[in-house]
């Protein structure tokens, strides 16, 4: 892969007749690149999408080719894409259910809108990968009608299927009313009892670690009562009896459904596994008894998990900040906090409490103001990128406070250029500030140059807009090849330059 002529296809500055150019020496990867311009022509699309077919599919994926541009015998991963968006010909659904390359049938099944009878064919195909695609995303009729398929992989594609009726979901989940199924990936390969061994080394294996039957089809019917219970469509009555299911992946799957009775979430708060409990404490449907007692669990995710929970109330989410770490992102809850709340929050001793409020981005500018002027350093760099602070507030947040806060007024998108400049020359540097000032659209040339001089900032700065043109130029055999890549799709890039990188007879 050449890193400086994938740089080169994405450059939004690349003129049409150097595009054209690219386009007929273009390789999988450069293809890529040059499938997503925004300012491809329809023509340079199809030839595109003739010469690398994986460009085919995202230009098709993205509306850039009609089914007058493709194919279906020579492009049919093409032609199949286009099918799934709903725009391809019909016709090829006919033609591609016949296929006799599995993927291509495969991915046939997931496409919507299928005559019938390439729905009978689909259904019925002698490749179970295909009939199991198909009842992935078939409609309830047939859903129902293939859930006494004999073959256990085609039932567990109908658990995860949501058109799939509540009551086939019942069904599946206990087995009345349908006859035993007869197979398993498993079996289809190796005679039980079989598992397969986690550190496996033969290659020729498509199981997954610790694949088993026994002659139940245990991994297969464990997988589909796992795809049940995360299945919006299954109804609750179904699925309560797993709370105490000796298979921790299934109490962790119910532990996250929204529609859960309080008994039985009061089994699973009681839960050996922390990871149950964590699910359980995300779980927006909780009530207020529950939060409260979840609050107080031992272990630090729960914790954390329940401060992202958009119905804890406020006095539970400032204990739980002040002893455990929430990450530096806006809580639902505080995002949905009314104006009086914020106020409260804001004016609180706790700087746990003003830290959280700090993070939203539409404070007014009095309460902005306060928290700027904080005597927390948490508090002012949860507050430093929020828009509207002037260049004065910025100087005094890093004079008072330096390096701690330094990335996050980096970060804020008012900063000047001349304090962009200021953060580059602090002593001691901050690696994290050096990316934010690369990223900054007003940073200027002198500071890019001094984020150069940092390793991880120096791709970024690379490809921004406002470094020297002949700067840009010298970053494109830099040994780095991300920094050449950015340097290749940096708009600043003289015309000239890009030209002299696609010499007439070019190979690859």
């Amino acid at each position: 892969m050449s890193h400086v002529l994938c740089g080169l296809a994405a450059n939004a500055a690349l003129p049409s007749e150097l595009v054209d150019r690219l386009i007929a020496f273009a390789d999988a990867d450069i293809a890529m690149d040059l499938a997503g311009r925004a300012d491809l022509s329809r023509a340079q699309a199809v030839a595109l999408a003739s010469r690398v077919e994986d460009s085919a599919l995202r230009l098709a994926y993205e509306g850039r080719l009609t089914a007058a541009d493709v194919d279906p015998a020579t492009q049919p991963r093409a032609a199949l894409a286009l099918l799934e968006e709903g725009v391809g010909n019909p016709e090829w659904a006919r033609l591609l259910a016949a296929d006799p390359v599995v993927e291509h049938r495969e991915k046939l099944a997931a496409c919507p809108g299928l005559p019938p009878d390439v729905v009978e064919m689909l259904a019925t195909d002698s490749d179970v990968r295909v009939v199991a695609e198909f009842a992935l995303w078939t409609t309830p009729d047939v859903a129902a009608r293939l859930a006494g398929h004999p073959h256990a992989e085609v039932r567990r594609a109908l658990a995860a299927n949501e058109a799939t009726p509540p009551t086939v979901l019942a069904a599946l989940i206990s087995g009345d009313g349908l006859p035993p199924a007869q197979r398993c990936l498993v079996c289809d390969r190796e005679d039980p009892p079989f598992v397969h061994d986690p550190q496996c080394s033969r290659l020729d294996r498509d199981l997954l670690p610790g694949a088993s039957c026994d002659g139940s089809h245990e991994s297969t019917v464990h997988d589909l009562l796992h795809a049940a219970l995360q299945n919006p469509a299954t109804s609750v009555e179904a699925v309560v009896g797993f709370a105490d299911h000796p298979s921790i992946l299934l109490r962790w799957a119910l532990a996250a459904r929204p529609d859960l009775p309080p008994k039985v979430c009061a089994r699973i708060a009681v839960d050996p596994a922390p990871g149950v409990r964590a699910d359980l404490a995300a779980n927006p449907s909780i009530d207020d008894d529950m939060i409260r007692a979840l609050a107080d669990d031992n272990d630090h995710n729960v914790r954390r998990q329940l401060a992202h929970n958009p119905h804890v109330p406020l006095d539970v989410l400032t204990r739980l900040a002040a002893v455990t770490q929430v990450g530096s992102t806006l809580l639902p809850r505080i995002a949905s906090a009314s104006p009086s709340e914020v106020r409260e929050l804001a004016q609180s001793p706790n700087p746990a409490a003003r830290m959280l409020v700090a993070q939203r981005r539409d404070l007014p500018a009095e309460i902005r103001d306060v928290l700027a002027t904080d005597s927390d350093a948490k508090v002012v760099k949860s507050v430093a990128p929020h828009p509207g602070l002037p260049e004065s507030q910025l100087r005094a947040m890093v004079d008072r406070h330096g390096v701690r806060v330094i990335a996050k007024v980096a970060a804020n998108p008012d900063a000047t250029p001349a304090l962009l400049e200021y953060l580059t020359r602090h002593e001691p540097p901050v690696q994290k500030a050096f990316r934010e000032i690369a990223r900054h659209p007003n940073a200027t040339a002198p500071a890019l140059l001094a984020c150069l001089a940092d390793h991880q900032a120096r791709p970024i700065a690379a490809g921004h807009p406002a470094l020297p043109p002949l700067v840009v130029a010298e970053l494109l055999t830099d040994t780095n090849g991300q920094v050449a890549e950015a340097a290749a799709a940096n708009p600043s890039l003289p015309l000239a330059v890009m030209a002299d990188l696609l010499p007439h007879g070019f190979s690859f």
